[in-house]
């Protein structure tokens, strides 16, 4: 009854239990969660949820897994502050409460038929490879897809049974680059917009899918526009300053928007005219 009640409610937090910890980098670990109710979480690609540790707070975080998996989620955590600090701290068979998903995700219907160019910086390959493993998993309905990863090192590379499968697989163009190679790196090396030259798209059919730090997109949207790629397809995460996930404590707040409300997933061609958002 009180999972019943606590699902009702964007307030209340509802209990989930930690199923696997995986340490995916020297400061990111991969947590696989199930909802105690035995529910689905029913998110889309690109929505958070808010994680909470009785005691420690509660922090916002980007559901990494497909909506396609299912029996639990996934989460890719970095160690950052108090809660993701305690996160990191527990084992299987921990509790914690979530709440959500909340925001606007990546428009998997509107896009279908279309070519899609995912490209993901750093972290931000997070929230990204839930929309690229749900793509693949629907992989008839849509075209071309084409995927550009950056990181900074070697050692920094996420989800590397996911990139080594991507880079497999026959309908998939995989194409890496780490700003900083060292003596075992044999791929691309600079900065994620090195990738450009070694691929061609159609501009016009081509919905590009863009998470990563605020710096990169700057640079990769002008190489975008270069290529004369329609703002309305070209699609942003803005995940950042999200605190209450419910547009309650500002936080997140860009000039009339709310981050957690209207995105984090929003066209270019609808905050263009926002200084603040890139």
């Amino acid at each position: 009854m009180a999972a019943e009640v606590a699902s009702k409610s964007i307030y209340l937090p509802e209990p989930a239990t930690i199923v696997k910890v995986e340490q995916m980098t020297a400061t990111e670990k991969l947590f696989e969660l199930k909802l105690n109710s035995g529910r689905e979480l029913g998110h889309q690609p690109g929505q958070f949820i808010e994680l909470s540790i009785m005691g420690m707070g509660e922090a916002p975080i980007s559901v990494s897994s497909s909506p396609t998996k299912k029996g639990g989620f996934e989460l890719v955590v970095r160690k950052v502050g108090r809660v993701t600090g305690a996160l990191h701290r527990l084992t299987a068979g921990s509790h914690v409460g979530i709440r959500g998903p909340f925001g606007k995700g990546f428009p998997t219907e509107e896009v279908k038929g279309k070519d899609i160019l995912f490209i993901g910086g750093g972290i931000g390959l997070v929230p990204l490879r839930s929309f690229i493993n749900y793509v693949l998993d629907n992989r008839k309905d849509y075209g071309r897809v084409i995927i550009f990863f950056g990181s900074r090192s070697p050692a920094e590379r996420l989800f590397l049974n996911d990139l080594a499968a991507w880079d497999k697989r026959d309908d998939v163009e995989f194409l890496e680059s780490v700003d900083r190679g060292d003596d075992s790196w044999t791929g691309n090396v600079g900065v994620i917009t090195t990738l450009f030259r070694k691929t061609e798209f159609d501009s016009a059919n081509t919905v590009c899918a863009i998470v990563g730090p605020p710096v990169m997109y700057k640079f990769v949207i002008i190489e975008l526009r270069e290529r004369e790629v329609p703002n309305e397809n070209i699609l942003l995460s803005l995940e950042r300053r999200m605190k209450c996930g419910v547009g309650k404590c500002g936080h997140c707040q860009i000039q009339d928007l709310y981050v957690c409300k209207d995105g984090p997933v929003f066209r270019y061609s609808d905050i263009q005219g926002y200084e603040e958002a890139i």
